[in-house]
């Protein structure tokens, strides 16, 4: 036996040893490993190989295969061992801790993990039943020395990882094990504290050297299970004597090897939830004491520090700005960041961030002190504006602005030093646009000071206009988009109080437009807009009206001309009037055709600009009065006229007309004629992606660098504006627009012309104006402001075809994507090597069909939304309250409230049966997110309507559940999918099965089902006499019945079982016994007495 045990090990030592050496060849490797599995799996003395493997003399991959193979016996062989041979492992386990190990700071730390594995699988199958004595002799092995005691520490911690955390354990054992621990807590917590006082102890006496670092491992060690134990025992352990343990976990802030570790303790501690008494002790660490220790730990030893060292620094006390991005050389901090940082885009991303949580410091103190902020700020501005301007690389930084203020500035503060401060910021001039934009911002900042000194007000707007006036580089145009936004801003928020510089502004900015060559387009539009605005003040009609037709009449001309009409109706001439068939030959200088793509661009804006901000009063009164009121609607409702409805109708035609162009554009004969023009922009790749657009500076925005990416970018915001445009007309003009003859034809004819052709990235301004609630991205939704009684005539053409599209075409794309993650892994290695832009594009294109596909899924639930509170709440005449808590729990409607839907445009057989299809072919589409949205807020809200009117085929009922069962198999490794999906299973067989019998025969199907169980189970459906569970009974008996099709991530599916045998429960009070002829009298019969009988 010694011999075959020796030969053995032998043999595996160069096996582990194969398999370790890089320089080995697969091939021997892939044996190598096969012959160790094997041997692991088959030999019969693995436990005299692994004890010879895992001794000191041996190297420490060996020594570590070597616990492996022990750790195996335990894992899959000791319900099968004899108690003699449990034993006798049990105690060369301990014989290996004892003296199985070199020191602590020698012994690699995968040994000690493994050693710990090894002990916890022992204890979790025979703990505490069979090993009684196993907390005695984990304390005995401790007063051997160091390494001991940190293995006895990892032993305690991963045993209430298994048992507590991750719950590996079959319920009764676990149930076994935690109540002892429960049960002992007082010894358990008492004997891991002591052990962190002695080697905190001694770690502070010897200060340094190996004895030193020795105390302070098993420090660290301890502290990381004490982590592990505070989470879930009970507050009074924590609490326990005058919160000793928090007393010493402040303690040990003050030692740099120890602080992470009694941080992350205390942050344990008092992140616990219970009972506010019970949590009051805790209260302990907001003592002046404890809260001077917590401060010095951090404060003093990191920022101070830190601070302290950089302003001492010979080079960087001297350097004005301390921020350099690594790839540069213009500060002695690049070198620091490139130390830190990989890349200007990773720098920017952090730099930004820690900008905004400053930021946010400053507004949060500034709440608590307004007087004393605004003093502070006063002080700090007026230094800025009254020091130097020190010229030079400036590495895109600027002093900060008066941002912070905009929460503090209340009628309490001081008007008279506001204003003050204002009209030093109005006189400051500049050329230099860093610092104009901070001007900028300082001015908006202070504007609400204007509204008690109305004579400065024309001042502040010709502050504010003359940033508009001096193109240049790309930070003076980004000085121009501020200068915009500000002005915007200010005639959107104090609308009433600018009212009277309107025509000083009007003169001001028909000065401006007399110069073609003064103002952007993009200028041009934000001033109409800003003018708008203040135009609804006149809360008159008529004026508002002709003072629209006037501004818009030069863009209504241009847009609706013959010449226009002809480009924007035909593709190929379309191409060749915006100049992009000759996009390749052109530069900058030589591009005639630029104006043209402005002009166009300029009209679209222009008119966005104006549907969206023209309004009515919102006072019913001044409404009235001003002559916007036409009428009401059958309930009564006020009906209101736009003054823009007769510019936007004018101009509609020829908006739906350059959609369909634009849509025909993708058409093969037109791809060839745009060249490189329909790839897609840089930064909406990197949007796609997820990653932030890389900048060149912190103040520079994502811009169109040649004339290929200027003519991207032109396509893109064309195609984008049409349709803003088309989501504010129905929110603007309501009525006026959806009284428009054959509307629905002519957004069908437009929007949904040629789209087997339209790219996914050009598909989802279709769904944005039909979503609801995405006012984020700027859409406002075609049918949020849709009358009830043009739900028929417009809503129904629009969607059906939308969603008997979408079903087409998504599933060709899930297909395309399925196929291509389940072909031969070394294939696409090797296409990945050999065509990788290829590879890149594929990835692009799925992440497209993914966003697309949860938009239109998105779009259906919000339908789902919309009707139901807008038609059963009417309808049923509910309280909101009830309403809304049905909204936020949809699969628990009920039916009744349901069955009203079958009346609704949305119960059209077509659309309906396409929208169940979509719903349920999306489970077996390979994206998560989809599947849990779909599951738990579409399937079943669609599919109760046609179980009601009890009208479904059996094939159809069939169809639904294998879809479930389908997307059971795809995702149900993840937790929340197979939640979802089994509920969802179980809604529809027991609501359909009653009918359908044929969905047993699916059932059936599921490999390794108990037939007996299934049997039991629909005994219980179907009889109406049979004992009844509760929910969670029968959701976990149903989970059991498809257990066979929950589908199991890679790692999972060829892993072997582990099976712990339960012992006899320690726990289980036995009913006492009793009897009934022996129980003392109660007196009740003495009410049976012949004494009573009269009574």
């Amino acid at each position: 036996m010694s011999d075959q045990v020796a030969t053995m090990c032998d043999q595996l030592i160069k096996a582990v040893n194969v398999m370790m050496d890089p320089g080995t060849n697969q091939i021997y490797r892939l044996e190598a490993l096969k012959f160790c599995e094997e041997f692991k799996e088959s030999c019969t003395f693995c436990v005299p190989c692994g004890l010879q493997l895992a001794e000191k003399t041996q190297t420490s991959v060996v020594r570590h295969f070597g616990l492996q193979i022990l750790e195996h016996v335990i894992k899959f062989r000791w319900n099968d061992m004899p108690q003699p041979e449990k034993v006798q492992l049990k105690n060369c386990a301990m014989q290996l801790l004892s003296t199985g190990t070199l020191s602590i700071l020698e012994e690699e730390s995968h040994i000690k993990d493994v050693l710990s594995r090894i002990t916890v699988e022992m204890i979790k199958r025979e703990w505490p039943q069979h090993w009684p004595d196993m907390l005695k002799e984990m304390e005995a092995l401790t007063s051997l020395g160091e390494s001991q005691t940190e293995l006895v520490m990892l032993i305690l911690l991963r045993l209430a990882e298994d048992v507590i955390t991750f719950q590996t354990l079959p319920t009764q054992r676990r149930r076994d094990i935690q109540q002892t621990l429960t049960q002992n807590m007082d010894n358990i917590f008492s004997f891991i504290l002591a052990i962190l006082q002695i080697n905190v102890d001694d770690y502070r006496k010897l200060v340094s050297g190996t004895a030193a670092k020795a105390h302070c491992r098993v420090a660290v060690t301890t502290l990381n299970t004490l982590a592990g134990y505070i989470d879930w025992i009970a507050l009074a352990h924590i609490t326990n004597d005058n919160c000793r343990l928090l007393e010493m976990l402040c303690l040990l802030l003050s030692e740099g090897e120890l602080q992470l570790e009694a941080v992350e303790c205390l942050l344990i501690a008092i992140s616990r939830k219970g009972k506010l008494e019970d949590r009051k002790p805790l209260m302990l660490l907001f003592d002046d004491l404890a809260i001077n220790y917590i401060l010095s730990a951090f404060l003093k030893s990191s920022t101070q520090i830190m601070w302290g060292t950089l302003f001492r620094h010979e080079i960087l006390s001297k350097v004005p700005v301390v921020t350099g991005y690594p790839s540069r050389n213009d500060s002695p901090s690049c070198e620091y960041s490139r130390m830190d940082f990989d890349s200007d885009e990773e720098f920017g991303s952090f730099f930004n961030l820690f900008r905004s949580q400053q930021g946010e410091v400053v507004r949060s103190a500034c709440r608590l002190v307004p007087m004393e902020a605004l003093g502070d700020a006063a002080e700090w501005l007026g230094y800025q504006l009254s020091s130097p301007i020190i010229t030079g690389i400036t590495n895109g930084t600027c002093p900060p602005p008066l941002s912070s203020l905009k929460c503090v500035l209340r009628p309490k503060l001081p008007i008279d030093q506001g204003i003050e401060l204002l009209q030093a910021v109005l006189s400051y001039e500049t050329k230099d646009p860093l610092i104009l934009s901070c001007v900028l911002t300082n001015i908006s900042a202070l504007f609400p000071f204007v509204t008690h000194r109305p004579n400065i007000l024309p001042q502040v707007l010709t502050k504010v206009s003359s940033a508009n006036h001096s193109p240049g580089i790309q930070a003076v145009k980004n000085v121009r988009r501020h200068a915009c936004s500000s002005i915007i801003k200010m005639c959107r928020d104090y609308s009433p109080f600018i009212l009277p510089c309107f025509d000083m502004l009007y003169d001001y900015v028909k000065k401006l437009f007399a110069d073609e060559a003064l103002l952007m387009q993009m200028e041009k539009c934000a001033l109409m807009e800003a003018l708008v605005l203040i135009g609804n003040q006149f809360k008159d009609y008529a004026k508002q009206k002709a003072f629209l037709e006037e501004l818009m009449a030069p863009v209504v001309a241009r847009w609706t001309s013959s010449e226009t009409s002809h480009v924007l109706s035909d593709a190929a001439v379309f191409l060749s009037y915006v100049g992009a068939d000759q996009v390749s030959e052109q530069t900058k200088d030589t591009d005639v055709y630029g104006n043209n793509r402005v002009q166009l661009s300029y009209c679209l804006q222009a008119m966005l600009a104006v549907v969206k901000r023209s309004r009515w009063p919102a006072d019913l009164g001044e409404a009235t009065a001003g002559g916007f009121l036409v009428g009401s609607t059958p309930s009564g409702a006020p009906l209101f006229s736009n003054p823009c409805s007769s510019l936007v109708l004018a101009m509609l035609p020829n908006v739906l007309t350059l959609i369909r162009t634009q849509n025909n554009l993708f058409a093969p004969e037109n791809l060839a004629r745009m060249l490189l023009c329909v790839l897609l922009l840089q930064y909406i790749v990197y949007l796609f992606a997820g990653l932030p657009h890389p900048l060149i500076d912190i103040y520079d925005t994502p811009v169109y660098k040649g004339n290929l990416e200027r003519m991207q970018g032109f396509f893109c915001t064309l195609y984008d504006n049409c349709y803003h445009i088309l989501g504010n007309a129905g929110h603007s003009l309501t009525r006026d627009f959806y009284t428009i003859d054959g509307l629905a034809e002519k957004l069908v004819g437009s929007a949904f012309v040629s789209l087997d052709h339209v790219p996914d990235h050009r598909f989802r301004p279709i769904i944005h104006i039909l979503t609801f609630q995405w006012h984020d991205f700027g859409f406002l939704p075609l049918v949020l402001s849709c009358p009830q009684e043009y739900y028929e005539s417009l809503l129904c053409p629009l969607v059906g075809p939308l969603f008997t599209y979408m079903l087409q075409r998504l599933n060709v794309k899930w297909q395309i994507i399925n196929q291509r993650s389940s072909s031969n892994g070394d294939e696409e290695e090797e296409e990945a090597v050999s065509e990788e832009s290829q590879v890149t594009q594929e990835m692009l294109e799925e992440q497209l069909v993914r966003l697309v596909t949860r938009e239109v899924l998105d779009l259906l639930s919000k339908y789902i939304s919309f009707y139901f509170t807008t038609k059963v709440l009417r309808r049923l005449r509910q309280p909101t309250r009830e309403v809304e808590t049905c909204l936020d729990h949809v699969i628990c409607v009920p039916m009744s409230t349901w069955s009203l839907l079958t009346s609704f445009p949305l119960a059209l057989k077509d659309i309906y049966m396409n929208l169940l299809t979509i719903s349920f072919v999306a489970l077996s589409w390979k994206d998560t997110n989809i599947c849990h949205r779909t599951a738990s807020m579409i399937c079943w809200n669609l599919l109760r309507q046609v179980v009601v009117g009890g009208n479904l085929l059996p094939d159809a009922a069939t169809w639904f559940l294998i879809s479930t069962l389908k997307g059971l198999q795809l995702h149900g490794q993840h937790e929340v999918c197979c939640a979802t999906l089994t509920l969802l299973a179980m809604l529809i067989y027991e609501n359909l099965r009653p009918r359908y019998a044929e969905l047993r025969a699916v059932m059936s199907q599921i490999p390794d089902i108990n037939m007996e169980a299934l049997d039991q189970y629909d005994h219980r459906l179907l009889d109406p006499k049979a004992q009844k569970f509760g929910d969670k009974k029968r959701k976990d008996q149903f989970k059991k019945l498809i257990a066979g099709t929950i589908g199991k991530a890679l790692c999972e599916q060829f892993r072997k079982e582990v099976h712990i045998r339960n012992l006899p429960s320690l726990f289980k009070k036995p009913k006492p016994e009793r009897d009934l002829l022996a129980t003392e009298a109660l007196g009740l019969e003495a009410l049976f007495s012949p004494q009573r009988a009269s009574v």
